[in-house]
């Protein structure tokens, strides 16, 4: 889908190169700086999933010479991405004036977590602190204890990475109709804040001064129960019909305790009757219960489980052992996913493509 763009990534940490292999998977050539030094030698280390169908040139970007080539990199790109401190880039003379500069029409990616301006722009930070100030940690946990640490993926990823794919594919449409490259300023705060838009959509069923007084973080319905095996069913059967089908295929419809799916007061004993009522039989027992039915219930799988679900495996999500590209298109499973590259491969390849084009 993305075939004949090319972006540049200066290396980085998390959800800088994820939006990068993102846009690899979905046909852009993604070139990644990768640094050099005593530690990484080309060839030297493990190949990083991240970088899968990347190419890869290793730089010192205190070397003038190797400057000269990034600065050449950034004339042939039609993106850039990087997930430095505000102000790194400007200090080695690659900020987005100098690359604009060079090239009117780029694209200039920034991931942070603070975001390049506000009072925390050049603090240190990770995921947790980010959904932490963004009110979206909030909501992590059940009533009476700590806000739980979700996945990294929430921050990271969701409020990261993804608003940065989004933003570089913004950029790059205007620039195609344009000619103007623009500065995309991707925070995970910004992002993190912006997916509470989904919950405050619904209005007074979620509380925003409450921890577990909300539609989904309170109620017994909308939680994960431990089985007698040690393993965990998910539950969420919002909608009162989907809340039927549960009772039912529970054999729970006539259990007078649970017939009042929305009183609130009820919620806490509720939920103690269902923590008793998993913890009866395994796992593998309540998943031939709630197959095949709208009850909503699923097992919570590990990754490694995950690959072997009828369903993850008819949609071939997994292949090769790592997560395959997404979205799809046309009806078509996804393209395999390509290698990655060993630090600096590419190098020599790369440096005489931009001699060819008198870049260099």
């Amino acid at each position: 889908m993305l075939h004949g763009l090319r972006i540049l990534e200066f290396e980085a940490l998390g959800p800088a190169p994820f939006a990068g292999m993102l846009l690899a998977d979905l046909g852009a050539e993604v070139i990644v700086i990768h640094r050099k030094g005593n530690a990484d030698t080309p060839g030297k280390e493990e190949r990083n999933l991240l970088d899968r169908g990347k190419r890869s040139i290793a730089l010192d970007l205190k070397n003038p010479e190797d400057i000269a080539i990034a600065k050449a990199l950034i004339q042939s790109a039609d993106g850039l991405t990087e997930g430095m401190r505000p102000g790194v880039m400007e200090r080695l003379g690659l900020g987005p004036d100098v690359a604009q500069a060079l090239n009117p029409r780029l694209v200039y990616g920034r991931m942070t977590g603070w975001g390049q301006t506000g009072p925390r722009a050049h603090q240190a930070g990770h995921d947790l602190n980010y959904v932490g100030v963004a009110g979206t940690l909030f909501y992590g946990g059940m009533p009476g204890a700590e806000p739980g640490v979700p996945p990294t993926l929430l921050g990271d990823i969701g409020g990261g990475a993804m608003y940065l794919a989004v933003g570089m594919l913004a950029g790059l449409l205007r620039a195609k109709t344009t000619g103007q490259g623009t500065v995309v300023d991707a925070a995970i705060v910004d992002g993190a804040s912006h997916m509470l838009a989904l919950l405050l959509s619904m209005g007074g069923q979620f509380s925003t001064t409450t921890r577990g007084a909300s539609l989904l973080d309170g109620p017994h319905w909308s939680r994960s129960y431990r089985c007698a095996c040690g393993g965990y069913m998910a539950v969420q059967c919002l909608e009162p019909k989907f809340y039927a089908i549960f009772l039912e295929k529970s054999q729970l419809q006539d259990d007078p305790e649970l017939a009042q799916q929305f009183d609130q007061t009820l919620w806490p004993q509720q939920t103690a009757r269902l923590v008793r009522f998993f913890s009866e039989k395994s796992r593998a027992h309540w998943e031939k219960v709630f197959a095949d039915t709208d009850a909503c219930v699923a097992p919570v799988l590990s990754p490694e489980e995950a690959q072997s679900d009828p369903h993850i495996a008819a949609r071939a999500i997994w292949q090769n052992g790592q997560p395959a590209a997404a979205p799809r298109f046309d009806g078509k499973a996804p393209i395999p996913p390509a290698p990655s590259p060993l630090r600096g491969q590419d190098s020599g390849d790369i440096l005489r493509e931009l001699k060819g084009r008198g870049l260099l």
